[in-house]
């Protein structure tokens, strides 16, 4: 019996992957820029996972979006936030973000 190669669509997708795909598929954004800042935060209690993995726990992000038009900075928040509950469940322990309607930029 021969296996066929892994498929490519099973790889395991990073952290800043799965924010980028989750935010896109909620916010449908004119601009995104996820940037993963676990690097500077070596040494911190936050930046090692629940396995005891290194990385992928400290993001800043920014978005832009219609959708955030006409709603507070607090509001915004808000929903980028239960768009990535599982992620802040999870992995992520911290997360700077910038989130703007088209007519802010």
């Amino acid at each position: 019996m021969t296996l066929a190669p892994a498929s490519p669509l099973l790889q395991i997708m990073s952290v800043a992957d799965t924010i980028r795909d989750k935010l896109t598929s909620s916010f449908t954004p004119s601009e995104i820029s996820v940037t993963d800042d676990s690097h500077a935060h070596a040494g911190h209690s936050g930046a090692s996972r629940a396995d005891g993995s290194q990385g992928e726990t400290h993001f800043t992000v920014r978005i832009v979006s219609e959708k955030f038009a006409g709603l507070s900075r607090v509001e915004r928040q808000r929903r980028v936030y239960a768009a990535l509950s599982e992620e802040m469940r999870g992995p992520v322990h911290a997360l700077a973000l910038t989130a703007l309607s088209p007519a802010e930029i």
